[in-house]
């Protein structure tokens, strides 16, 4: 099962680009640091994209604090014009750096999201846009948006995505709460994608909403973490808020949830960072150790932690 070992960064609010939140950490190794490149928010409350390095064994030694985004907002009308959250990272063979993240657009009463995709030629400092538009955006598979894409490039050239997908909202409470599952995508070059038809992860009584999938490969079997809620009180009632999953895939489309096997959950602690709720994981490896970075309370306010696999 999964070990915590602690909360590894929050921002402490020095930096005007990152008042709060560190969400959606993403693990990217270096060969003497591990760097986590996460989302955090300005004084408006607009994501963008930055890093922290930090020691392998012990990922609460923090070796540096990055100053600025890595990725500016769009401009006025783009689909990235309010936010921009960091997904995924993928290394090509050129030694480019592209980026995976989710745009962000308030609407008059919600909020729209879609992907877009930017490229790092000095080793993920700086991120520029590869388009101005997005690659994947509302659809007929899509209906309300497609945002947070888990991307691997298999070793036949063939690359997969598994994201979250948008299908409706509702009005609970008097606001719009939308609802959106997992889904799944193909490609032969990163860029123009096939979706699926058949769900990754499907709605059912109690999963409304599917939040960021982390998808790997271990003995010929495709595996997912994830976290899950309901739509209802999510925010306050803990018993409704996002808890972590897990899931297993022989095809990579066809999926198989095993939440039982999960292997970590919210703290019983009212004090601690992740009792109201634990969310966006990220797994990696490195030394034969396999770890897991996740947020906890806020959706990323209170900043994310780390966990180790023991058997």
């Amino acid at each position: 099962m999964w070990v915590k070992k602690g909360v590894v960064y929050k921002p402490d609010g020095s930096l005007p680009h990152s008042l709060s939140h560190a969400q959606v950490p993403f693990a990217y190794k270096h060969k003497d640091f591990l760097r986590v490149y996460f989302s955090s928010r300005d004084a408006s409350g607009q994501s963008r994209p930055t890093f922290i390095d930090v020691d392998y064994e012990d990922p609460t030694k923090i070796l540096y604090i990055h100053d600025k985004p890595v990725l500016e907002l769009g401009g006025p009308g783009e689909f990235d014009e309010t936010g921009a959250m960091p997904a995924w990272f993928v290394d090509m063979p050129n030694g480019d750096i592209w980026l995976y993240y989710t745009g962000w657009n308030r609407t008059h009463n919600s909020y729209r999201l879609s992907m877009g995709l930017a490229v790092s030629h000095d080793g993920g400092l700086t991120f520029e846009k590869m388009f101005k538009g997005p690659i994947m955006d509302r659809s007929i598979q899509n209906p309300i948006w497609a945002a947070q894409p888990s991307v691997m490039r298999e070793d036949d050239g063939t690359w997969r995505m598994w994201y979250i997908s948008g299908h409706k909202c509702e009005y609970i409470h008097g606001y719009p709460e939308p609802f959106y599952r997992g889904q799944s995508a193909t490609s032969k070059d990163g860029i123009h994608w096939e979706i699926s038809d058949i769900p990754t992860l499907d709605f059912d009584d109690f999963l409304h909403a599917v939040g960021r999938p982390s998808v790997f490969k271990e003995n010929g079997i495709y595996k997912m973490y994830y976290s899950y809620r309901h739509t209802r009180d999510y925010r306050t009632d803990r018993n409704q808020s996002y808890r972590l999953g897990y899931a297993e895939s022989t095809d990579g489309e066809n999926w198989e949830r095993k939440d039982n096997l999960v292997g970590i959950g919210k703290s019983d602690n009212p004090e601690d960072f992740d009792y109201q709720m634990i969310n966006y994981a990220n797994y990696y490896e490195h030394n034969g150790k396999k770890y897991l970075l996740y947020n906890g309370n806020g959706f990323g306010a209170a900043g994310f932690a780390y966990a180790v696999w023991e058997d």
